[in-house]
C-alpha cells in the first residue's frame, strides 16, 4: 500500500521546547511499514529538517499524492496557535493541513483513512466517525466511545535489550523523577507526587507554568529528548501522571515505557483504568503516603535480586505495547478498510 502519514512534531530527537512525544514512536512506524513493503510518505512539514537541522531518509510531500491509506496523528485547534491565520506570529499549520488533507482524500476521494488520537481529543460527535471508510483509533485499553485500539507504542528493540539485573544496580541518587509537561495533570500531581516529594529527593522536567502551589517541587524547566531517559536512569521511581481523559479509559502515554526501559518504576494510581494490565500490583498505590511507603520499600531493596525482579515484571507489562504488535494492528486496519 502507499500511505501518507500526517503528524505534527519530529522523527528525530527535534528541539527542546517542544512536548511532542511521538518522537518514541514514529521512526519506528515509518521503517516498521516499510519493510514491510508498504511506500510511506510524509504529509506534514519536515520539521526535522528546518527547525533542527536533521536530514532523514523518508519522503516529504505537502502536496496531494495519490495513496491507499491515509493515516492522521490527529490534530485538533489550539486558540492562538493553530487557529490563527497563515502569516500571524507563532502561528503553525497543522489544523490546516490536517483540514485540507481531509477535504482532499478522506470526504472527495473516499480514501481509506486511520485517524490515530493519541491525545484524546476527537470528540464523541465527530463526523467522521460515521464513514464507513474511516476508523478512529483510540489510545486507550478501555475506549469510550468504543473504537479500535492503538496504543502507544514502545520500539521492540529497547524491550529486547533492557537488562533487569544491570537496571537495578545503578546508582540512582533520586527517589522521585518526573518528565513531561503539565498539561492537564495538576489534579493526579497534586495528590500524589507533591505531597511525597516534600519529604524525599526529586527532580521534574518539563513544561511547567502554573507551581505557586508547590513551592517545594524541584521543577528544571524543560530537557531535550535525547535526556529523558538518563534522567529517569537517576531516579527509583515515577508516579504515572495522567489527565482525566487518560486515566478513565487506560491510555498510556510513552512515559511508562521510558521510564520502565529506564529501570525506574511506575508507581501507578490505583485509579487508573486497566492498572493491573499496565504495572505490578506491587506497585499501585492509594494515595501519596502510600507512595512514600512504596519509596522506602524500594530504597531499602535496591540492587537485590528482588529489585532486578520487579523491574522484570514490568517490562513484561510493556509486552502488548511493543511496535511490531501494535503495527500489526493497524496495518490489519489499513487493508482492511483498502479490502
Amino acid at each position: 500500500m502507499k500511505i501518507g502519514y500526517s503528524f505534527w512534531g519530529f522523527i528525530g530527537d527535534g528541539i527542546v521546547d517542544t512536548p511532542d512525544g511521538g518522537r518514541f514512536w514514529r521512526r519506528t512506524i515509518i521503517d516498521e511499514l516499510r519493510t514491510r513493503g508498504h511506500d510511506v510518505v510524509l504529509l506534514q512539514r519536515d520539521r526535522d529538517n528546518t527547525e533542527a537541522s536533521t536530514a532523514l531518509p523518508y519522503v516529504w510531500d505537502l502536496g496531494f499524492p495519490p495513496l491507499d491509506v491515509l493515516f492522521c496523528e490527529w490534530r485538533w485547534p489550539m486558540p492562538g496557535r493553530n487557529t490563527t491565520d497563515c502569516s500571524a506570529p507563532g502561528h503553525t499549520c497543522d489544523l490546516h493541513r490536517q483540514a485540507d488533507l481531509l477535504s482532499h482524500y478522506t470526504r472527495a476521494r473516499r480514501t481509506p483513512t486511520v485517524l490515530w488520537d493519541t491525545d484524546r481529543q476527537i470528540p464523541a460527535t465527530e463526523p467522521l466517525r460515521e464513514l464507513s471508510h474511516v476508523l478512529v483509533c483510540d489510545p486507550g485499553l478501555r475506549p469510550s466511545p468504543p473504537a479500535p485500539v492503538l496504543t502507544t507504542m514502545i520500539p521492540d528493540a529497547l524491550i529486547d535489550v533492557a537488562d533487569p539485573g544491570r537496571l537495578a544496580s545503578a546508582k540512582r541518587p533520586l527517589a522521585l523523577a518526573y518528565v513531561g509537561n503539565q498539561y492537564d495533570r495538576d489534579e493526579a500531581f497534586g495528590a500524589f507526587f507533591a505531597p511525597a516529594a516534600a519529604h524525599v529527593r526529586h527532580r521534574v522536567a518539563g513544561k511547567w507554568t502554573r507551581t505557586t502551589s508547590w513551592p517545594h517541587v524541584n521543577f528544571t524547566g524543560r530537557c531535550a529528548f535525547s535526556e529523558v531517559g538518563g534522567i529517569y536512569r537517576t531516579a527509583l521511581a515515577t508516579v504515572l501522571l495522567l489527565p482525566e481523559r487518560y486515566a478513565t479509559t487506560g491510555a498510556i502515554s510513552q512515559r511508562l515505557g521510558e521510564s520502565v526501559l529506564a529501570g525506574c518504576l511506575p508507581l501507578t494510581p490505583a485509579t487508573l483504568a486497566c492498572a493491573e494490565d499496565l504495572t505490578p500490583e506491587l506497585l499501585h498505590v492509594e494515595d501519596s503516603e502510600q507512595i512514600l511507603k512504596r519509596l522506602a520499600w524500594l530504597r531499602a531493596i535496591q540492587g537485590s535480586t528482588e529489585h532486578a525482579d520487579l523491574i522484570a515484571d514490568c517490562l513484561t507489562h510493556l509486552e502488548p505495547l511493543r511496535h511490531s504488535r501494535q503495527i500489526d494492528a493497524l496495518e490489519q486496519y489499513m487493508t482492511t478498510l483498502v479490502s
